[in-house]
């Protein structure tokens, strides 16, 4: 008898257990599953600080090595004078100038393209730095880029905004010459804003003001509040048959007119307009946010693109959390949107400190994965941390 009931009592404990694992196997894991805890995202700051710093040591200490005067360096510097100005060890400062003056503080060698006038913002913020310390020096640090953009005031080009193929060299057609991709509108807009600003001189505004707006009106889709990366794709559809608008090329646009706004006169005639599509787009942005925080590569395709991309949406937290910090952002509004945002920017940080889930050098929406970073992510994070610090001291 007792036999029997060992044996019925294995039966039940297989039975049950056979139960348990078949009902494992069906579970789903929790919706956006993904990322890493090692840090907090609690929006106070120094739990902001630590996280920062941890981002720009990573980096710091795992050298890219691309060229040091191109965009994605410049992309980076950005960021890392942003968390220069909040951290209290010198070594950022230090490093800064040290790549200027590596670069010899020029700007790369395209005369007309966007992406090599890039770096100029870290030249332009380091000469505000010093230009009262060490005026010398300071003067040193702008005066490539200023004669860049006086060559190219003399030298205006009026080529069509249409992307070109490819040229014989495996170059682009002369679009290339004005800002005809959205990417341009964070290279290039920022560094006539602000030399506007440091010399008192419209004409660098006037620039910035009619080629700012002649791209917009090519590449602004009014229904949608988004930029097409380029004219290949006014006609092209994702598989869910919605219009392709590429996360990190509106993150490039939203970043570029924060920073335009940033340096742009309050007196300026055309500044209401920026102002308005800048709100119009944060709306936009505010509605498509992904229930973890973060924007998808697609932005209208989260189903085709289901991870996190995080170079595209740490400007969209940069540029929302600026809003709010300058009150063109209703705060009741946008703070669960930027601190959505945040935690969902933090949770993709390494325990070592990388940032992971960053779109790869590219032109269109694509995947993004737990372990790809690039330097322009690390820039992307440290420019929404700051404004993110900002918003924790009010």
């Amino acid at each position: 008898m007792s036999g029997n009931l060992h044996f019925m009592s294995f039966l039940l404990i297989l039975v049950l257990s056979l139960m348990i694992m078949s009902a494992s196997a069906n579970t789903k894991p929790p919706e956006n599953d993904w990322g890493f805890t090692a840090f907090s995202s609690e929006i106070k700051p120094e739990i902001v600080k630590t996280v920062m710093k941890s981002v720009a040591d990573w980096q710091i200490d795992n050298p890219s090595k691309r060229p040091t005067d191109c965009w994605t360096h410049g992309t980076l510097y950005i960021g890392m004078a942003a968390w220069s100005h909040i951290s209290d060890d010198q070594k950022y400062v230090d490093w800064l100038r040290g790549m200027g003056e590596r670069n010899r503080w020029k700007l790369g060698e395209d005369p007309y393209l966007a992406d090599d006038h890039c770096v100029g913002q870290m030249y332009l913020d380091l000469y505000e730095r010093f230009k009262e310390t060490d005026p010398g020096a300071a003067k040193e640090m702008i005066k490539a880029t200023k004669r860049r953009l006086d060559w190219i005031l003399d030298r205006p080009r009026d080529v069509s905004l249409k992307m070109q193929k490819r040229t014989p060299n495996g170059g682009w057609g002369l679009s290339h010459d004005r800002w005809c991709w959205a990417d341009a509108l964070f290279m290039a807009p920022p560094v006539w804003a602000q030399m506007g600003e440091i010399t008192g001189d419209k004409k660098y505004l006037d620039f910035l003001d009619k080629e700012w707006w002649a791209t917009t009106d090519y590449l602004y889709d009014p229904e949608e509040h988004l930029y097409y990366r380029d004219s290949r794709y006014f006609d092209k559809r994702e598989k869910n048959g919605a219009k392709v608008f590429w996360g990190r090329g509106n993150g490039w646009v939203y970043g570029g007119l924060t920073r335009v706004l940033t340096y742009l006169p309050k007196d300026h005639p055309t500044r209401d307009r920026y102002i308005s599509l800048f709100r119009e787009m944060s709306q936009k942005l505010k509605e498509i946010q992904q229930p973890d925080g973060t924007w998808r590569s697609s932005l209208l395709d989260p189903v085709n693109y289901t991870s996190p991309e995080t170079s595209g949406t740490g400007f969209f937290c940069y540029g929302l959390a600026w809003g709010i910090n300058e009150g063109l952002l209703d705060r009741d509004t946008y703070y669960p949107v930027v601190e959505k945002a945040w935690a969902g920017l933090v949770k993709c940080v390494h325990p070592n400190g990388m940032p992971g889930y960053v779109q790869k050098v590219a032109g269109s929406p694509g995947k993004a994965k737990a372990d790809s970073t690039e330097i322009y992510g690390v820039g992307a994070f440290l420019l929404a941390g700051g404004e993110v610090y900002e918003l924790s001291q009010k």
